[in-house]
Formats: C-alpha cells, structure tokens, sequence
C-alpha cells in the first residue's frame, strides 16, 4: 500500500448571481416606449422586437383594425419578461396570463416589469411549467373558458415542438376563434394546422422563424 496521502479534490462550483437590465421596450399602445427588464445573459431569451411588431401586425390585420388588437385574453406561455403579453395589454387586450415557471424570474423581472407599466390588474400569473398548466386549464382558466390569443416561446433546445405543439391544440386553453403565435428555429417543421386552427402565415428572421394559426374566418383568400 502506497504511503502517498490520498486527496480528493472537490469541484466547487460558483453561481453567479442573476441581473436585470432594462434594454426591451414596449413596442405599441397605451405604455408605448416604457422600458421592461429582462436577464443578463441568455438564461431568459425574449422574443426580438422586429419578430413581436412583425406578429402584432398580422394579429391587427386580421383581426380588421390596424392600430389595436380586438378585445380579448392573451394567454403567454413561457412568459419570461412577460414582453409579449405587456405588448398585449398595451395594444387592447383586455387581460393577459402568464406562464412562467421560474420562481426568481416571477418576481424579479415580471412582476416588476408589470408593475412598471400599470398592467397588473390586468394580469394573472400562473408560476408553474407550461406542460402542466396546459394539462389542467379548463380548472386555472375557470368559466372564462378559451384565450383568444396564445403566445408560445419556449427555450429552443428544452422543447420538442411536436409534442408540445399536440398538447396546445388539445387544450382547453385554445378555441375556434383562438390566434396562435409560435416562435420557432430553423429545421423545425410546423404542422399547417393546430387543432381547429389553419396556419395563417409562416416567416422567417434570420434563425427565428414565425407561425401564426388563426380561425377561418381570418384566413386570406387564396390566389387562384
């Protein structure tokens, strides 16, 4: 047996704390311009603006007034920021949930960024993983019943958009009046329906790309 003393060394590893800083902006409507938070680094991923403004104008189109969104219930999956259901409200929504299942990001980016722009009457948190809010939204929901707007940005690589996309269509959370916005990578393949929904358009930005389902009566006549 060896004389030589055994060490072992032990792997420390360092957490660096988590920061904010105020680089998004609403894009549109009532809290046009007002700064929102969002993380340091790349643990929450907001939508970019030129994909969201791209977005809210199809939604406008469609829904017949371009300046402002029809009345309705955002619902923000994968909320983060909360960027993209704030644009909501600001642009005529008349409520927004959102889903976001990180605890430390609920109260130090969302809650303030909702604070920040006078929208928390507006809105209802739902700290919890998408997959299981979706799973049990007829009872989170109550007798308010389908959204008429659903956002859906995951983290690219921490998703298969297959099976999560079958679980949105699904769901009680979505009906035949709903608008769906999906933000998806490249080499991804989209369905060209959602449930009851038809894919109104599909574009890309770069790496990102954006599909859009909406109910018939929204869908572009076809160029014969």
């Amino acid at each position: 047996m060896s004389g030589r003393n055994s060490q072992q060394v032990e792997e420390v590893v360092v957490v660096q704390p988590r920061t904010t800083h105020r680089l998004l902006q609403v894009l549109a409507g009532t809290a046009k311009r007002k700064k929102l938070l969002s993380l340091k680094g790349m643990d929450v991923r907001p939508m970019m603006e030129v994909v969201k403004g791209a977005a809210f104008g199809i939604l406008q189109a469609a829904g017949g007034c371009p300046t402002s969104l029809r009345p309705g219930r955002w619902l923000d999956l994968y909320s983060g920021t909360g960027s993209v259901g704030i644009e909501a409200i600001s642009r005529g929504c008349s409520a927004a949930h959102f889903v976001e299942m990180d605890p430390w990001v609920v109260s130090n980016v969302l809650q303030p960024n909702l604070e920040h722009t006078g929208f928390v009457d507006a809105s209802v948190i739902h700290t919890a993983r998408v997959e299981n809010f979706l799973e049990r939204a007829d009872k989170l929901v109550g007798k308010d019943g389908a959204f008429d707007y659903i956002s859906v940005t995951p983290p690219y690589m921490e998703v298969d958009y297959e099976v999560l996309m079958d679980q949105v269509a699904k769901s009680p959370a979505i009906g035949e009046n709903t608008f769906i916005v999906v933000e998806y990578p490249s080499r991804t393949t989209m369905l060209d329906s959602c449930g009851c929904l038809e894919k109104m358009t599909d574009r890309r930005f770069g790496r990102t790309h954006l599909a859009i389902y909406g109910p018939k009566w929204a869908q572009k006549p076809r160029k014969s």
